[in-house]
């Protein structure tokens, strides 16, 4: 048994090494999953064992890579609420993940003892994105780990997901893996059962030359074409002088605390130290502007009065920022928004960016993909009985409401401008659709403070450049007690902060109006096989009826 174990712990310590932040290691993607897929096999065939823990053993590598990969969830959890409540928190990346994870792979086991290999193998395709699909849409959201997002930190290697998105870097995963495991199946002269039955020598040869060949092609030609596409790619020069601020102001006041007009002192101050007369954006973090005010009082808010007087010396910028805004309704107009019994009004709190001209014109956008359980209730319809508890113990418990679909934040000029809020920037489809409105970059508003001196901030500045090729556009990222940045068209980090440190940087940008097919089309590569993962669902549970039923259980 130990063998197998060792084996599954090896898949799971080659996932770790390539996931992000680690560089220039995104390649062991391609067969980090074979000694699991190894291990798998021969447990079947193992005649020693009756009981075969197939699904114990793939969950031992999932719960550990996704352990060591997004540990810090629990400790950006633990910043904002007591231990018990971020440790329930906590299950649904760790194990959640890990749990959908180790179902596509035991149903794919479940499959490959009843069909053809080819069948087998394609269900396996079918049913982790499916299971990717999901983790990005439903309630629980968390699409982190997503396999495509792993090459975050080799743009050179992914230039092709202006065509096809993360999805694209998945399935060149999974179909490098598994014909290397077809391979070492055939290879292994046949120590272990062929799973496609019984074949001989030189009919074996021929498969191996075929998948060898079939494998090379499979990695070397999209590598050859994305790193010429990398080398040869340049972009049409359209200027925009923009200034990103990192203020670097504790967001939980551990060790000092700012009121609401100093927080803003700080970002004019830095904001001043690289602003010029050609400026056009200044982008703020997330939150920038605290103490809820209501959006139609916005206009004679201080904060907006402060801020209007600063952009007098900068007759054409904007400022894109984060903000903390409500609205009241007189009868209720959202799922989200909830009931003030003593003046008998409903209103909504929001996750805000918004853009401050010169003019009296006010734009907001509501941050929309929440985190579950800290921003947002999930299926609030089943689990409002769970409010008192994570009320008691200091989660928000669903306390923001968002918006249905993205917008963008539009200057006097016609510039339009991505406004992506913390955690909405790992949705590849979501900042796509905002581009297709017209967006000529992207600017991602956040506070690292949560995450702790961790992978997590470094993992979140990386996906970035995913963003930035998919849709050919420069990235303006501010992060409060962060790491702020400027990421080029090909995903190059142009220019970057230190980590808990106040900073300003300044760059001229290149603004694209050009779409690309992934801007166009989003995840259109994921859904045929949302398709294969149903119906391989549906087939591997019918598989495991029989089985019970034909044990008698």
């Amino acid at each position: 048994m130990k063998k197998y174990i060792y084996l599954a712990l090896s898949s799971a310590v080659l996932l770790w090494l390539a996931w992000p932040p680690i560089p220039y290691t995104s390649l062991i993607l391609c067969f980090a999953f074979v000694p699991l897929m190894v291990a798998l096999q021969r447990l079947e065939n193992d005649d020693s064992i009756v009981k075969k823990p197939i699904f114990l053993i793939a969950g031992l590598t999932f719960l550990v890579w996704n352990t060591a990969s997004i540990y810090w969830v629990f400790n950006s959890l633990n910043a904002v609420m007591p231990t018990i409540a971020a440790c329930l928190l906590s299950l649904i990346p760790f194990g959640l993940g890990a749990l959908l994870m180790t179902l596509s792979f035991w149903i794919y086991r479940k499959i490959t003892n009843k069909t053809k290999p080819f069948i087998a193998d394609i269900s396996l395709i079918g049913l982790w994105m499916s299971y990717e699909y999901l983790h990005q849409s439903w309630d629980l959201k968390f699409p982190w780990m997503t396999l495509g997002n792993g090459f975050a930190t080799t743009p050179q290697l992914i230039q092709c997901y202006e065509f096809t998105g993360v999805y694209g870097g998945s399935l060149w995963i999974l179909v490098s893996n598994i014909l290397i495991f077809r391979i070492w199946s055939l290879w292994n002269n046949g120590k272990w059962k062929v799973e496609s039955g019984k074949l001989n020598v030189e009919s074996r040869k021929w498969k191996v030359k075929g998948l060898s060949i079939a494998l090379f092609a499979w990695i070397f030609i999209p590598t050859v074409c994305s790193v010429v596409i990398y080398n040869t790619y340049e972009e049409e020069i359209n200027p925009s002088n923009v200034v990103v601020v990192q203020p670097n102001i504790d967001p939980y006041g551990k060790n000092y605390t700012y009121t609401a007009e100093q927080q803003l002192e700080v970002l004019l101050k830095l904001s001043k130290e690289k602003a010029q007369v050609n400026t056009e954006f200044f982008i703020w973090p997330e939150t920038a502007l605290v103490g809820f005010t209501e959006e139609t009082n916005f206009l004679s808010s201080q904060n907006f009065k402060t801020t209007s007087h600063f952009l007098d010396s900068f007759r054409n910028a904007t400022v894109i920022t984060g903000a903390e805004t409500y609205a009241v309704y007189q009868n209720k107009k959202t799922p989200s928004a909830r009931l003030d019994k003593q003046n008998n009004i409903y209103w909504d709190s929001f996750n805000t960016a918004v853009a401050i001209e010169n003019s009296p014109k006010l734009q907001f956008y509501h941050k929309s993909k929440l985190v579950p359980g800290v921003e947002k209730m999930p299926f609030p319809a089943f689990l409002n009985i769970l409010t008192p508890l994570f009320e008691k113990f200091g989660g928000s418990t669903g306390g923001y409401g968002g918006q249905e679909e993205p917008s963008n934040l539009y200057t006097a000029s016609g510039i339009g401008v991505v406004p992506a809020i913390c955690y909405e920037s790992i949705w590849g489809d979501w900042v796509a659709k905002s581009v297709n409105q017209g967006a000529q970059f992207i600017a991602i508003i956040t506070n690292d403070g949560w995450w702790g001196n961790t992978s997590g901030k470094d993992q979140h500045l990386d996906y970035a450049r995913l963003r930035a090729v998919e849709n050919r556009r420069w990235v303006a990222r501010s992060a409060n007690t962060g790491i702020s940045a400027f990421i080029n068209q090909r995903g190059d980090v142009v220019q970057q902060t230190e980590w808990w440190q106040p900073a300003v940087l300044k760059q001229d940008i290149n603004l694209n109006s050009e779409l690309t097919f992934y801007t166009k089309h989003q995840d259109w590569l994921v859904y045929p096989f949302l398709l294969i993962g149903f119906m391989s669902l549906v087939y591997g549970l019918f598989i495991q009826f029989l089985n019970k039923k034909k044990s008698g259980g």
